[in-house]
């Protein structure tokens, strides 16, 4: 989402990169799918709140978060959740952990390496090739 910047980027290259793991041989078969699936959806709703038009560290790292949030509460409570039988207080635990490694890694990461690539020119054909120099927080 921060290098295409559309309505259903952040859903549409999850559900890629899930199905890219299902076609590598994941230990989790077709759950992957879904699980991908909300993730995308988590970041795509935070999108959507700020309609599109804000994506700077802030909502990014808001984006990640609720990517993460929908991980932990998918991998928690679907009955094919991996940690389903876990105690309601390792359950909470994991979605939070869930939340903020959600937040540093596809959100602040992603916003670093994308603000790095529109440096170097190669985003020049995206919307986000001024990334580089957009405010941090605005």
């Amino acid at each position: 989402m921060l290098i295409i910047r559309k309505p259903g980027a952040a859903l549409f290259c999850e559900t890629v990169a899930a199905t890219g793991e299902l076609l590598m041989g994941s230990q989790y078969g077709a759950s992957v799918l879904f699980s991908g699936f909300v993730q995308g959806l988590g970041a795509e709703i935070v999108f959507a709140i700020f309609v599109y038009r804000k994506f700077n560290l802030p909502v990014s790292l808001l984006a990640g978060a609720a990517a993460g949030l929908f991980c932990g509460l998918n991998d928690s409570f679907a009955p094919w959740g991996w940690n389903i039988a876990y105690s309601g207080g390792d359950k909470l635990a994991y979605i939070i952990f869930t939340m903020i490694s959600g937040a540093i890694i596809a959100g602040a990461l992603s916003w670093l390496a994308t603000r790095g690539l529109a440096k170097t020119g190669v985003l020049s054909s995206f919307a986000s090739r001024k990334a580089a120099t957009e405010p941090v927080f605005s």
